[in-house]
Formats: structure tokens, C-alpha cells, sequence
């Protein structure tokens, strides 16, 4: 229950973490415009936020309703809001007006599918004057940002022959310069890589083991100056290079038999990965040599199994939530540092020196990290809850905290 030192607000130990292929624009301050951030790692470098709550929770500006039903969360750009839902038969992505929450447009990807959990998983990516995203039966839709208009769109299942669990396809895709990249699974097309103006196939990658899509998304990192996706599979977590789209390296000590839900995250020439079910995480040491990367186990943990909340890299420590704590890991051990089972069960992300934390029950803390644990500096019991868990990541931007719960999405003030 001791820590050693106070978790730094930089990435000290490991450096730099996941490269995002998103416009710069778009990954500005203010901004969040993909799934787990700017970086893909529930990491914000906004500033200025409140260091500490009211006791009645941070002010409600606005609730936007009818959204659908759907698990997704939110994206922000340009002062518009996206996210994804079910109405009727079919899914829906759906703009918002940031100031407001006045719903701007909505443009159907899709039709809804006979699985457990129903409703919508992923969220949309933008990138300048268009967005990407994927629909629960594996459309993937590229939509003009400021009238969702269609572009073009893919199938996984029909186009690549793809192969998914049985809770539907769930990844937001990865824009990485000129290139989206999904995952339809299988042995036909494992990953593949799209031209973002077309949707016409740049390559298609390749696991040996032909392992179906899961419900993690791909991030793009680099190492030793190879630059590769990392996407975890029903398998394992596979290394796939960016270039040409060849299968260079995998690890199956994070993977169960269920469901991998939780993205992996990069720390300068190491990754963690953790999923839920009994099977725990591990960190993987990355080193690349004439082109190819290869992955050395360095430890496995049971303590942090990580169901579908995340998990993210600050300082010397990783945070995220197990099966019914909330706890820090000392990175490069993955000795447990301080568990906490009020915090419980959730979601995470970490902007301006606290943790944003969000129990499946509704309840969201903001968290200061101390050398004797999670200090509790705020709370907010989310109202009108649905009779679902909680499970959309909360979302910071331009000082406003993004809370979306089935048909409803709340915007709070936490400016400082």
C-alpha cells in the first residue's frame, strides 16, 4: 500500500507513448478527437482544469438526449461532439454541437445485430473534414465531419472475409497519415490497411494464427524506427509493420478465451497489456533489428485484469481497474502499489495531475495520486442513470468532462 514516489504528470520512466496518426489540428488542446485521446492512451495534456470538486459535483451545462442505445463514448473536434447509437433497426453516428449539445445531424452506418450487450461500441475518429468509425456489424463508414454525408465504406465480414466475436465488431478505427486501419479478423485479412480518401485496400495483414477481431482498437507506435500496429486479437497482441503490412510479433500472456476488450499501451520500447477473465497483464519488452521487431516477456501480473476500463502510464506507474479494485502498479515490476476497492470496477483516463475515474455503477471520482494513494478530490453520482453499466470512457475536452450513458450524453464544466 506504499508508493515511493508522487506520480509525475510526464512520462517519466518509459517516454513517450502512442504516435497518433491524426492531424495535428485535431489533437490540439481542446480536443479529443479519437478513442482513448489524442495519443490513444487516456492521456490529455489539457491544462487549467479544477484541482478539486464542490461537494455536489462540478456544474452541469447541458444533457443531450435520444441519442440511442449504444456503449460508446465521445470524440470532440472543430466544436463538435460525435458519438454513436441504436434507433429502431439501424445504428446511427450522430454530431452534436459542442456549446450546446443541440444534435447537428445524423447519418445512418448501419443496421443493428442480434448480440448480447446491444447497442453501439465505437466511436468516431476524426481527422479534418472527415471521421471514421465502424458499426457493430463491421461496416466501416468514412463520413464528411460537418454534414455526415458517406464517402465510401467497407465490410469486414463480406469484403475480407472477416471473422469477430459474438459481442460484434467494437474498435474505433486508427487514421494514421494517408491510412485507416481495422481489423476484420481472420485468416483472410487479420488487420488491413485503407487508403482514407477511397477505402481501397493498401495491404492486408496476416496472423498466422488467423485470430478474429476482439474489442480492443489499433495504435500506432514506433520502435527502433519501425513503425507498426499494435492490436490486441481473440489470441494474443500482435505487432503488425506499418509499411507492408507484415506479421512480426505476438504474446498471449494478456489474452483470454471471452473477451479482450482493453487496448494495449506503448511506454518507449515497452507495452502493457491486461484483460479480465482470470488472466491478468504482462509487459512486453519491444526491440526492433533490420526491419523486424520481436517481444520479450519481462513479467506477467494477475493483480491487474482489466475487464473493459483501460489502463494508462503516468510517471513510474500504471493505473486501471480490475475485476473490483482500482489500483497503481509500479510499471517496470508490476508490484502493486495501493488497491482501492471504493473506487471499484471501471474506467480510467488522467488529465492535468488526476486520474478521472468512472465506476460501472455510475459513480465518477477525480482522483489525486499521492504516495499513499488514490486521494479522492471530488465526486459526481451521475443522474438518470440507465439500468446499464457504465461502461463509455469519460472524456475530457476543452475543460468540459463528457459523460454518455445510453440515450443520454451529460456535459459538466470542469474548468478551474
Amino acid at each position: 500500500m506504499r508508493i515511493t514516489k508522487v506520480a509525475r504528470p510526464l512520462l517519466a520512466l518509459f517516454g513517450a507513448t502512442m504516435v497518433s496518426g491524426v492531424g495535428s489540428v485535431w489533437a490540439q488542446n481542446g480536443n479529443w478527437p479519437q478513442f482513448r485521446g489524442p495519443n490513444r492512451d487516456l492521456v490529455s495534456t489539457e491544462t487549467g482544469l479544477m484541482k478539486s470538486w464542490p461537494a455536489d459535483g462540478p456544474t452541469l451545462v447541458w444533457k443531450a438526449t435520444d441519442l440511442g442505445k449504444g456503449f460508446s463514448t465521445v470524440s470532440v473536434a472543430g466544436g463538435r461532439i460525435y458519438t454513436q447509437g441504436w434507433k429502431a433497426d439501424k445504428e446511427y453516428v450522430l454530431a452534436l454541437d459542442e456549446a450546446t449539445g443541440n444534435v447537428l445531424w445524423t447519418a445512418p452506418i448501419g443496421g443493428t445485430v442480434n448480440v448480447g450487450y446491444p447497442g453501439s461500441r465505437a466511436i468516431p475518429t476524426v481527422d479534418g473534414a472527415m471521421l471514421y468509425t465502424e458499426s457493430v456489424e463491421g461496416d466501416v463508414v468514412c463520413l464528411a465531419a460537418n454534414t455526415g454525408k458517406e464517402v465510401w465504406r467497407v465490410s469486414l465480414p463480406q469484403d475480407f472475409q472477416g471473422g469477430r466475436g459474438g459481442w460484434g465488431y467494437a474498435e474505433s478505427p486508427l487514421v494514421d497519415g494517408p491510412a485507416v486501419i481495422c481489423t476484420p479478423g481472420g485468416s483472410t485479412a487479420t488487420l488491413v490497411k485503407l487508403d482514407k480518401l477511397t477505402g481501397k485496400v493498401i495491404w492486408r495483414g496476416v496472423v498466422p494464427e488467423g485470430d478474429k477481431a476482439a474489442y480492443a482498437s489499433p495504435s500506432a507506435i514506433v520502435v527502433g524506427g519501425v513503425r507498426q500496429y499494435v492490436q490486441l486479437l481473440s489470441g494474443g497482441v500482435v505487432g503488425i509493420r506499418a509499411e507492408d503490412g507484415k506479421y512480426m510479433w505476438r504474446n498471449n500472456d494478456s489474452a483470454n478465451g471471452t473477451a479482450n476488450c482493453s487496448s494495449p499501451i506503448y511506454m518507449n520500447g515497452y507495452l502493457f497489456s491486461s484483460t479480465g477473465y482470470n488472466k491478468g497483464g504482462c509487459l512486453l519488452q519491444l526491440t526492433s533489428q533490420d526491419g523486424m521487431t520481436s517481444a520479450k516477456l519481462i513479467y506477467h501480473t494477475d493483480d491487474l485484469q482489466s475487464h473493459h476500463g483501460g489502463f494508462l502510464n503516468v510517471g513510474d506507474y500504471i493505473y486501471g481497474s480490475s475485476a473490483r479494485n482500482f489500483m497503481c502498479l509500479e510499471a517496470k515490476t508490476g508490484k502493486v502499489v495501493w488497491s482501492d476497492q471504493v473506487i471499484g470496477k471501471g474506467s480510467v483516463m488522467y488529465a492535468d495531475g488526476h486520474l478521472y475515474t468512472r465506476s460501472e455503477k455510475g459513480m465518477v471520482r477525480l482522483i489525486e495520486p499521492t504516495p499513499d494513494g488514490g486521494k479522492c478530490v471530488g465526486k459526481l453520482d451521475q443522474p438518470e442513470k440507465s439500468g446499464d453499466a457504465k461502461w463509455p470512457y469519460p472524456v475530457v475536452a476543452g475543460g468540459r468532462l463528457y459523460l454518455r450513458d445510453q440515450d443520454n450524453l451529460f456535459c459538466y464544466n470542469v474548468k478551474g
